[in-house]
């Protein structure tokens, strides 16, 4: 697994940077995701201002104004942080800290964040200064939807890295209630569905201010939000960030990784050997220090879930196999010999139900590419994306690790349940959208 780019450059390139550590790959995978994303969005505003749909708006801006304190403020704040993360994974980290809890802490090299810090500040002093005017003016420009693309991506991010939050904490109500302040700061624990559901409102809004027809904006956001899932799920699998299905007792995995058709008895003799990680979430290390390594407990160890599916031959065996080894999480028993910020691999392989969102997700958007011209009334789009994508998501539940909830005599994920009311929610869209723009748009 590539838990961050030093693992990545170390497999690739023979070198060993301390400093890639602090670039998460799932995280760096969002990032791509978003910009995608964007890309997409843009693309398809552009079709709609052309066929008159979507129209632009005037605002007076003020330009050639020196900066202000908080341009400084916010500046070195920002260099102040990353300088001495950067700084402190190079020169400052001790050895016994893994690095994304170092990036958490609140350790750090002073020298290096004040060294940032003045950087962007003069940099920020610089930009402004060359653009001051002896008087500032003020002036009218033309602002296209498309052109608002960046705030619509900035908003998206924040308040979808918030909204993830906030859900996973929901989800993990115990929890948090033990450790607030370590849940709500903790690398892990975002949940898709409050990020889409946050950032969504948090667009829309915006949206309505800026004078964007929300209709007409959400579904041209149809296609580029599904792309997006699509590549953020090869975030969580390149990495390993807990979202894999349940056991394949048709497999087995040795102690580093790798997989091999099981024989019969094979997955019980693993939950056996490992019983003290299955039943209390825990491990020892090759110290003899035990440590909690996963959530994931059972009463016993028959209540550890798992299929037996094999998969085709001429297929590789981790499309429907895999351990993850050296995953983001430490999730696993330790794998021999290895010293490194991740070292566990888990004792039994997994379905990689995040490549599998991958490949579904990709289709899904392909499909929905092709039908966006010929779609003509207003949210039906949109109401398309809600039902493919709870469709989806309940679908790939059933083979997912979760928590689950009774409701009405079904035993249901939190991910089903919103998925559920994302179908429901989809069909009624697309009524809404055919009975309010009936007279005025007609499907081809």
């Amino acid at each position: 697994m590539y838990p961050n780019l030093y693992y990545i450059f170390k497999d690739l390139f023979g070198v060993q940077w301390n400093f890639l550590k602090i670039f998460n790959s799932f995280g760096l995978m969002v990032a791509v995701a978003f910009f995608v994303a964007i890309l997409i969005l843009g693309l398809e505003l552009k079709r709609r201002e052309k066929l008159g749909l979507l129209h632009p708006s005037d605002e007076i801006i003020e330009i050639g104004k020196p900066a202000s304190i908080f341009d400084f403020i916010l500046n070195g704040l920002t260099g102040f942080i990353f300088g001495s993360k950067i700084f402190g994974l190079i020169f400052s980290k001790p050895e016994t800290m893994n690095t994304q809890d170092y990036i958490f802490s609140k350790e750090g090299n002073i020298l290096g964040g004040i060294a940032i810090a003045a950087l962007l500040i003069g940099l920020k002093w610089y930009e402004k200064n060359k653009q001051k005017l002896k008087t500032p003016e003020k002036r009218t420009i033309r602002i296209w939807p498309h052109d608002r693309v960046g705030d619509i991506f900035v908003i998206a991010l924040i308040f979808g890295i918030l909204g993830a939050k906030l859900f996973d904490n929901f989800e993990h109500w115990n929890e948090f209630i033990q450790d607030p302040i370590g849940k709500i700061f903790s690398q892990s624990g975002l949940t898709f569905y409050g990020g889409l559901i946050l950032a969504s409102f948090a667009v829309c809004f915006y949206a309505y201010k800026k004078g964007i027809k929300i209709p007409h904006l959400v579904d041209s956001a149809a296609a580029s939000l599904m792309i997006a899932y699509a590549i953020g799920r090869i975030g969580c699998q390149v990495s390993g960030d807990g979202d894999w299905g349940v056991y394949n007792s048709a497999y087995t995995s040795d102690a580093y990784g790798n997989i091999s058709l099981a024989a019969p008895g094979d997955f019980e003799k693993a939950l056996q050997k490992n019983a003290s990680y299955f039943l209390e979430g825990i491990v020892t290390d090759s110290t003899g220090k035990k440590m909690y390594v996963t959530d994931r407990i059972y009463p016993t160890l028959k209540d550890v879930p798992h299929q037996n599916i094999k998969g085709f031959s001429f297929l590789p065996k981790w499309f429907f196999a895999y351990s993850f080894p050296q995953n983001v999480n430490n999730d696993g028993v330790p794998i021999p010999g290895v010293k490194e910020d991740h070292y566990n691999v888990l004792p039994s392989p997994v379905f990689p139900t995040a490549f599998y969102e991958t490949v579904i997700c990709i289709l899904l958007f392909l499909f929905l590419w092709a039908i966006r011209k010929k779609i003509k009334t207003p949210f039906v789009m949109f109401g398309i994306y809600l039902i493919l994508n709870g469709f989806e998501r309940f679908i790939i539940e059933l083979l997912r690790v979760n928590k689950t909830y009774a409701v009405s005599g079904f035993t249901l994920s939190q991910a089903q349940e919103i998925a559920l009311m994302l179908i429901v929610a989809g069909i009624i869209t697309i009524t809404f959208g055919k009975i309010k723009y009936k007279k005025e748009f007609s499907n081809i």
